[in-house]
């Protein structure tokens, strides 16, 4: 009795403000609660029952994720593949005689040492980053002692081919993916996947995923959450040397939907070749502009010139992007927009500030006044409590089921497991925030029952649903591919020009 006479004062204290911001809402999550604690009183020696908000936020995703009245038939995606070795990160870097110590972050690795400090500067934060391994007989040793690691695993990895698994998983779309697809990768792709001849490489390349979990500790760092660091020595996917190849693909298989990934493994081939190679992608995209729909899938960065140029050459000619809180951030550092003077972010990214810079970039760079000249419509942000879309109206439809679909794979793939499962995940993500960081704003709750909460900006309108937060994750890459191809699943273009 006496939880439930604590659980009942809780709930009181909270009642009065729950009602200004939302009448109607009380009642429900009263509801919840009440059978939450009835279920107290069954038995203290039964088994834990399934919590109240998660089952409600799980049992009406289902009913929100509709499918789209307009949907996809043929998709496109380029133009990075590989072979992922996922490895622990820190029985790796024991296996290769590495000590803890102090952590610090390199635009790119040299040596041993700079990838051991590297991931305990982004363990330490929780973080996911990817980085280029300079010195290719170093990396070649380190790959062979990730191999050689008990337990390690190999599976499809680079975002684009990553997002056409995905994509193939639905077995009414056709999906052509361009890349470096050496032997192995083929071997382990979807089989209705479709890949040029002119993509097949004899060798394949490999990226090392080093993962860790929450909790876990190396020294003096410890993981606020699971995640993964990533390096590779990837001469063909860091030179996209299969961009051309994709773009002369696309008349040929008349895809109704461009995916591109890749931008980000340019970075590390040094400026010279990024600038050169930049200016051609931007030119090879030009040719695509307006024929299709281009969802650019963005990834972890250090360069902020090379970010910038991105964000005014690239994002405007595209008409969808998605992106982590880490890019999110990086990308308005790199142009000077809204909260660039943050450091990093402190736990769970506030609500309002996302909502600041995803406005910023749509006004700024993308669609969001008619008479602008730039493509860009459609956002798809993810962090680890809650996602976003933001679109400019009138050109996407289907936002709610995009949403919400996006978070639903989120937590049941970090679980392993093909549905949610409730036991298994934990709801983190703020129910209650603003709208913007700054006034005027607008006082905003998640509502179990419906949990996707929707506001407006000017012409652009925000959906926002909580994750299901995986308790104890077993796989952490691949998620943000996952929820972007999830999401553009489920979206449908609704403007006419397309």
């Amino acid at each position: 009795m006496w939880r439930k006479a604590v659980l009942v004062a809780l709930l009181a204290l909270g009642m009065g403000y729950l009602f200004h911001t939302d009448p109607e809402l009380p009642t429900r999550v009263l509801n919840y609660i009440s059978q939450s604690l009835s279920q107290v009183e069954l038995s203290d020696s039964s088994e834990p029952r399934p919590p109240a908000l998660e089952e409600a936020i799980a049992h009406a995703w289902q009913s929100l994720i509709t499918t789209p009245a307009r949907r996809w038939g043929r998709v496109a995606v380029g133009v990075n593949a590989c072979v992922d070795v996922v490895v622990s990160g820190v029985g790796l870097l024991q296996a290769l005689a590495l000590e803890p110590g102090p952590g610090r972050d390199h635009e790119v690795l040299h040596s041993k040492e700079d990838l051991k400090e590297a991931f305990i500067h982004y363990m330490g934060k929780g973080a996911a980053a990817e980085r280029f391994f300079s010195d290719k007989e170093v990396f070649q040793r380190i790959a062979r002692a990730a191999a050689e690691y008990p337990g390690a695993q190999l599976y499809v990895g680079g975002n684009a081919a990553l997002i056409g698994q995905r994509l193939a998983s639905n077995p009414q779309l056709v999906v052509l993916l361009c890349g470096p697809v050496g032997p192995k990768l083929h071997e382990m792709l979807d089989e209705q996947i479709v890949v040029p001849p002119e993509s097949l490489q004899e060798t394949d390349e490999f990226h090392l995923i080093l993962e860790y979990k929450s909790g876990e500790q190396w020294g003096s760092s410890k993981a606020p959450q699971a995640n993964r660091f990533i390096l590779s020595h990837d001469v063909s996917n860091g030179e996209m040397s299969t961009l051309e190849t994709f773009v002369a693909s696309l008349e040929e298989f008349q895809p109704d939907l461009v995916v591109l990934s890749g931008l980000h493994m340019m970075e590390g081939m040094g400026r010279d070749l990024w600038e050169e190679r930049l200016k051609e992608a931007v030119v090879a995209i030009s040719d695509v502009r307006n024929e299709v729909p281009i969802h650019l899938e963005l990834a972890s960065m250090t360069d902020r010139d090379y970010m910038n140029r991105i964000l005014q050459e690239v994002i405007p000619i595209v008409n969808s992007i998605g992106l982590n809180e880490q890019e999110l951030l990086f990308l308005t550092q790199a142009g000077g927009g809204p909260h660039a003077d943050l450091a990093s972010w402190d736990g769970i990214p506030d609500v309002g500030r996302v909502s600041d810079i995803l406005l910023w970039i749509l006004e700024q760079h993308g669609r969001a006044d008619p008479e602008s000249e730039a493509d860009l419509t459609r956002i798809h942000f993810h962090t680890l409590a809650y996602h976003i879309l933001a679109t400019v109206e009138g050109h996407w439809g289907n936002q709610e089921a995009a949403v919400a679909s996006g978070a639903r794979v989120a937590s049941s793939q970090a679980c392993g497991l093909q549905t949610v499962d409730i036991n298994k995940v934990i709801l983190k993500a703020p129910l209650s925030f603003y709208s913007s960081f700054s006034e005027p704003r607008e006082s905003l709750t998640v509502d179990p029952t419906r949990p996707v909460t929707v506001w407006r900006r000017g012409n652009v309108s925000f959906h926002l649903t909580p994750v299901l937060v995986c308790k104890q994750p077993l796989r952490t890459v691949g998620l943000g591919d996952a929820i972007s191809a999830e999401g553009l699943l489920f979206s449908e273009v609704t403007h006419p020009s397309f």
